[in-house]
C-alpha cells in the first residue's frame, strides 16, 4: 500500500477508500476499479465489524472475491476507525494491509502512546496505520462527533513521535449528510502538509464539491474516502426496484440494480478522484 499512496500524492491524485456495508458492495466496487483501472481501498469500519462476520471473515472474503473475479488493480484493504488497539491487531492479524487507529477523542499524549503500539506491531508485519487528530463531524457507522479542527503541534506530534504512515487530521469534513455548505481548512491543510510531507486522508468526502476535493488532493490528499453517497444511491435504486414491480420476491432481482448503483457511483467517485488510469 506504501508506494501506491506515496505515488498518488507524488502525482496529485487520490485513492478512494469506499467502505463495505454488505457483502454485496464488495464485487460492485472491485468491478468499478477494474473497470477504471484504478487503486482501490476497500474499507471495513470497526463499529460494523461483527455486522459483516469478523476480521477474518471479511478479509478472507475479499480476498477471495480478487481471486475469483480475477481483479488485476491494486486492491488494498483497510480497517477504518478502529476503536482500540486490540482491535487492530486483529485486523492486522487477519490479514488486513492497512489499520487506522481512531485516537482523536483521547489526550494528545494517549492518542500518541497508543497510535505508536499499533504502529510498532502493523510495521512488524508490514501493515500500514493511520491516525487521526481533531474531530470529524457527523454521525455515519455509529462513529459520532462535533467538527474540532486539527491542532497544528499534536499533528506533529502525533505523526513524527509514532511513525505512522498516514494522517487524518479533521479539517472541517463530517460524516454522513452535510448540513449546508462544507468549510474545509484549505490553510491548515497546507500548512500540515508543508511541515509533514506525509499522504493525508480526507474523511467524510461524500457531499463535498468536486472543486474542494481536487484542491484538498493538490494540498496532499492520497486518501479520501467515500460511504454516505454510495449508502443514498443504493437504497434510493432498491425503493424504485421495490415501488416499480410490488410483486418481485427473488432476491437477485431486487438486488441487482441496486448493485449496479453502486458500482456506478464508485466508478463516478474514482473519477473525482482522478485515480482512473493510473494503473
Amino acid at each position: 500500500m506504501k508506494s501506491f499512496i506515496q505515488q498518488a500524492k507524488d502525482e496529485q491524485y487520490a485513492i478512494p477508500q469506499i467502505n463495505v456495508n454488505g457483502l454485496i458492495w464488495i464485487e460492485s466496487i472491485l468491478q468499478a476499479a477494474e473497470d477504471t483501472r484504478s487503486p482501490i481501498i476497500v474499507g471495513t469500519t470497526d463499529k460494523v465489524i461483527e455486522f459483516l462476520g469478523g476480521y477474518q471473515f471479511i478479509c478472507s472474503v475479499i480476498k477471495d472475491k480478487v481471486k475469483a473475479m480475477n481483479i488485476t488493480v491494486p486492491v488494498i484493504i483497510h480497517l477504518d476507525h478502529g476503536l482500540t488497539v486490540d482491535n487492530c491487531k486483529k485486523a492486522v492479524d487477519a490479514g488486513y494491509d492497512s489499520v487506522m487507529f481512531d485516537g482523536s477523542k483521547l489526550p494528545i499524549e494517549e492518542n500518541i502512546k497508543q497510535t505508536k503500539e499499533v504502529v510498532d506491531y502493523a510495521h512488524q508485519h508490514n501493515v500500514l496505520v493511520e491516525g487521526e487528530i481533531g474531530a470529524i463531524g457527523g454521525n455515519e457507522d455509529g462513529v459520532i462527533g462535533n467538527v474540532k479542527y486539527a491542532d497544528f503541534n499534536d499533528c506533529l506530534r502525533l505523526a513524527k513521535e509514532t511513525q505512522l504512515d498516514t494522517l487524518a487530521p479533521a479539517l472541517g469534513s463530517v460524516h454522513g449528510k452535510y448540513q449546508g455548505e462544507p468549510n474545509l481548512g484549505f490553510a491548515e491543510m497546507k500548512e500540515i502538509q508543508n511541515a509533514l510531507d506525509l499522504p493525508l486522508v480526507l474523511h467524510g468526502a461524500s457531499g463535498i464539491s468536486d472543486e474542494d476535493l481536487l484542491k484538498a488532493i493538490h494540498l496532499g490528499h492520497a486518501k479520501i474516502n467515500f460511504n454516505t453517497e454510495i449508502n443514498i444511491a443504493w437504497s434510493n435504486q432498491l425503493r424504485q426496484t421495490l415501488n416499480e414491480d410490488t410483486s418481485l420476491f427473488n432476491p437477485q432481482q431486487i438486488l441487482n440494480p441496486s448493485k449496479e448503483i453502486i458500482k456506478t457511483t464508485v466508478k463516478a467517485i474514482i473519477h473525482k478522484c482522478t485515480s482512473q488510469n493510473r494503473v
